[in-house]
C-alpha cells in the first residue's frame, strides 16, 4: 500500500494542527504509483501560527488537513460545521483544506464491520467506552449496529461533565440542543486538547475505562483521561505514534486498532489521508460522495491494523 520509493514529482499533503509539535512527522508514501510527501505541523495550540501556516501552505500544497480540531461535527443525520474552523480553512484560497470528516463517516464504519466480520475482535455484545459520537459519528453507529453496548463520553470528555449517555438516539436529542451552540465555540473552549495539552493525562472517569472491553474514538481524547491500569483493554483508535504505542503497552492494554495504515511507525490522522483523497483525484471534497471513499478505500486494500501489545 504504502512505500518509500522514489517516483515522480511527489504531491504534497500537510496536516496543519492546533496540536503540539511533539507530535510532528513527515514522511514518503508512494499510493497509486504516485509518491506523496506527507507532513503533520503542529503550532502548539497557537491560532495565529495556525492561520499563518496555513496561508502559507496555499498554492504550495496539493492539500491541506486541519488537525487538532474538526470542521464538521455530525449528530444523526445532521451536519455541523464548526465556525472557527471554517474560518481556518477559507484562509486557503487555492489549495484544499480538508478535516478527515469523509474518512470518518464513509470508512470508518466499514472497517469496524470488516473487524468484527473477520477477526477475533468482535463487538457483539461488548462493552465499549466511545470518547465523542459527534466526533465519530458512523464509528459508533456501526457498534450500535453490530450490537455493542455502548457508552457515549461526549458530554464526559468534551464537556467535563460526567454524565455518560448510552444512546444514539440520546446524543442526537442533545446534539440539536447543544451543537448549534458548540459549533460557535472555539476548540479549546469545548475541552479538545490543543497544544501542549495533548501530552498531559488527568485520571478522570475511571470506572467507565474499566467497565468497557473496548475504548475507541479520538485518540487525544482517550488519552486525556487515560487510567494507569488498562490491563486486558483493547483500543480503536487513529493517529498514534511510536510513543503512544509504548504508552498503552505500558498501561496493560491488550491490543490496539488503527483505522488507518501504519506508515513510517505512524498512523497518521484522517485529514492527512483525506488529503491524500483529494489530492490524488483532483477534486473539491465538496464533490466527492461515499462512492468516492469506499472506491479509494478498496484500491487500497484498506484494513484496520492491528497490532497486540
Amino acid at each position: 500500500m504504502a512505500s518509500t520509493a522514489k517516483e515522480s514529482v511527489a504531491k504534497r499533503v500537510v496536516s496543519a494542527s492546533l496540536g503540539t509539535s511533539a507530535r510532528n512527522k513527515c514522511t514518503e508514501a508512494t499510493f497509486f504509483g504516485q509518491t506523496y510527501w506527507l507532513e503533520r505541523i503542529g503550532t502548539d495550540g497557537d491560532t495565529e501560527r495556525l492561520k499563518r501556516l496555513i496561508a502559507e501552505l496555499d498554492g504550495h500544497a496539493d492539500a491541506i488537513g486541519l488537525g487538532g480540531t474538526n470542521l464538521y461535527l455530525s449528530a444523526g443525520d445532521r451536519k455541523y460545521t464548526v465556525r472557527s474552523s471554517a474560518q481556518y480553512a477559507a484562509i486557503a484560497k487555492q489549495t484544499p483544506v480538508v478535516d478527515g470528516h469523509g474518512i470518518k463517516r464513509y470508512i470508518e464504519p466499514e472497517l469496524i464491520r470488516y473487524l468484527d466480520r473477520e477477526t477475533p475482535y468482535k463487538l457483539r455484545g461488548a462493552k465499549v467506552l466511545h470518547v465523542c459520537a459527534v466526533d465519530r459519528w458512523g464509528m459508533a453507529q456501526a457498534m450500535h449496529e453490530l450490537g455493542a453496548e455502548l457508552i457515549l463520553g461526549d458530554l464526559m470528555f468534551a464537556i467535563g461533565i460526567g454524565v455518560p449517555l448510552r444512546s444514539l438516539r440520546t446524543v442526537e436529542i442533545l446534539g440539536r440542543l447543544l451543537l448549534p451552540i458548540i459549533v460557535r465555540m472555539r476548540t479549546e473552549t469545548v475541552g479538545y486538547p490543543t497544544g501542549e495539552k495533548q501530552r498531559r493525562a488527568t485520571q478522570r472517569f475511571e470506572r467507565y475505562y474499566r467497565w468497557a472491553d473496548y475504548i475507541s474514538g479520538d485518540y487525544l481524547f482517550i488519552r486525556k483521561h487515560l487510567p494507569n491500569d488498562m490491563s486486558g483493554k483493547v483500543v480503536i483508535t487513529n493517529s498514534v505514534t511510536e510513543q503512544d504505542v509504548e504508552d498503552l503497552r505500558q498501561r496493560g492494554v491488550r491490543a490496539f486498532v488503527t483505522a488507518s495504515p501504519r506508515i513510517d511507525g505512524r498512523s497518521f490522522a484522517t485529514n492527512v489521508l483525506e488529503g491524500v483523497l483529494v489530492a490524488s483525484l483532483g477534486k473539491p471534497p465538496s464533490e466527492l460522495g461515499r462512492e468516492e471513499y469506499l472506491e479509494f478505500a478498496r484500491r487500497l486494500n484498506w484494513q484496520p491494523y492491528i497490532e497486540t501489545l
